[in-house]
This record gives C-alpha cells, sequence and structure tokens, in this order.
C-alpha cells in the first residue's frame, strides 16, 4: 500500500500527502501508511467543529504515537457562521416557500462539516503541492456512507479495497493506538452518533453482504444494505452529462 501511494504522488507530479485526522482507526492507519510511503511529506489536519474532545486527543495520540507533524484548523466559529447565514437567507429571501422558516435537518447541517473539512484539507494540500488522501474503507464506499464532496472528496483511497476488519487488523500491525482500534467508529457528525446506529446494522453485517452475499445476512439487513447501496450509487459516479443531438454539418 505504501508503494501504491508513492507511486500515485509520484504520477501527480506532487510533493507529499495530506489527511484529515479524525481520532478514529481509518484516518490513523491512512495517516501512519502515508508516512510510511513519504516519510516527513505528510502532515495531518485535526478540523474539530462542535467535536467531541475525545475525537481530538484520540488524533493527537495517533500523531504523537508516529510523531506526525499536524496542524489544527478549528472550524466551530466558520461552521457557526455558513449554517447561521445559510439559514438567515432561506428564512428572509424563500418568502414562505417550502419550510423556508423551520430549523434545517440535522443531516443537512451535519453535512456541512465533512464539506467544510474538504474544502479545508485541498487549501492545505495546495499550499504544499500535496494530494489529499481519503480514509474510507470498501464498507462505506459501498453503501456511500460518507458526505459527497466531503469525505468522499479526495485524491487517492488507500483503504478503498479493504473492509473494516481488514482495516481493523492493519491497525494493529501498525501499532495504532489500541483505544483508538477499539472504540465505536463515528463520523462525529453529531454527539452520540455511531456509524453502526446511523446505518442500522454491524460493520460485520456489511461484510458478510459484501463477501458472501445477500443470503448470508438477515432478510431485513440485505434489503436495508440494498436500498442505502442503490440511493448511492450517485455517489459513486461521475455526474450525468447531457449529450446534445449535433445536426450532421453539410460540406459544399
Amino acid at each position: 500500500m505504501a508503494a501504491w501511494l508513492r507511486a500515485h504522488v509520484a504520477a501527480a507530479n506532487a510533493k507529499g500527502i495530506v489527511v484529515g485526522l479524525s481520532g478514529g482507526i481509518d484516518s490513523a492507519v491512512v495517516a501512519r501508511v502515508a508516512q510510511l510511503a513519504m516519510g516527513d511529506a505528510v502532515l495531518g489536519v485535526i478540523m474539530p467543529a462542535h467535536s467531541d474532545p475525545r475525537d481530538q486527543q484520540d488524533a493527537r495520540l495517533v500523531a504523537e504515537r508516529f510523531n506526525l507533524p499536524i496542524a489544527v484548523v478549528d472550524l466551530t466559529t466558520a461552521y457557526d457562521h455558513l449554517a447561521g447565514v445559510i439559514q438567515q437567507a432561506l428564512a428572509h429571501q424563500l418568502r414562505g416557500g417550502p419550510a423556508s422558516s423551520d430549523p434545517p435537518p440535522r443531516l443537512a447541517l451535519a453535512n456541512l462539516k465533512p464539506r467544510m473539512r474538504m474544502t479545508t484539507l485541498y487549501a492545505v494540500a495546495n499550499r504544499f503541492n500535496y494530494v489529499v488522501a481519503g480514509t474510507g474503507n470498501r464498507s462505506e464506499i459501498a453503501i456511500g456512507y460518507y458526505t459527497k464532496y466531503g469525505d468522499g472528496g479526495v485524491d487517492l483511497l488507500p483503504l478503498g479495497g479493504l473492509v473494516k476488519s481488514e482495516v481493523r487488523a492493519l491497525a494493529r500491525e501498525l501499532d495504532v493506538p489500541t483505544g483508538v482500534i477499539d472504540k465505536a467508529p463515528s463520523a462525529g457528525l453529531w454527539s452520540g452518533q455511531t456509524d453502526e446506529g446511523e446505518m442500522g446494522f454491524t460493520y460485520d453485517d456489511l461484510e458478510r453482504f459484501l463477501d458472501a452475499g445477500p443470503g448470508a445476512v438477515a432478510p431485513a439487513v440485505s434489503a436495508r444494505i440494498t436500498a442505502l447501496a442503490c440511493a448511492s450509487d450517485h455517489k459513486r459516479q461521475m455526474p450525468p452529462v447531457f449529450e446534445p443531438v449535433r445536426k450532421p454539418q453539410i460540406r459544399d
């Protein structure tokens, strides 16, 4: 994996890799593998926004374990301002349009965070001529468990072929701190949020479905996974392009 990363960085004529450090197992693994690939030319960026304090503590713990350079960009104020400006604009300019004065849905607000983090990571990457390494794994990608143009907006996905159990095994091999490996996976979108709670099934169920097919899990779980995969298909494709019908040119 390190050689693969090194080759893609070279192909992009880049100088290194930037990784968003969330305090979770996936970002810890990506950061360490990036470091093995690029040495000192790796930067971890911690981007809290009304985040669980433990996440930042765990991100720092990972950085300390591997002596990884980090930058902390606190997005809380920027997030509050942007969320407020958007809601104010909708409330005043839609003039009674659909739900213009209602509080925004929790997911709409939550998705601002990964999109702001993506913008931040690319600003840092552009500053140093680095590429952005994403932290999504095969399990999450299969059902679209990521934010479009948020944590899905990256240059490379080193874990994109690994299911969660494989990421966990790799984390142990790389000596990622045990507390980071063992804590419940969470995107940190709101207080108390966990991946499995939001998905409605376990990573083990999802892995069985991906490896052995729909019959390997309960029918209700299979239906849920299939529905999520279908609904998120647009995330795994380039945007549709309208192709106009062009009249053949008539030569004189």
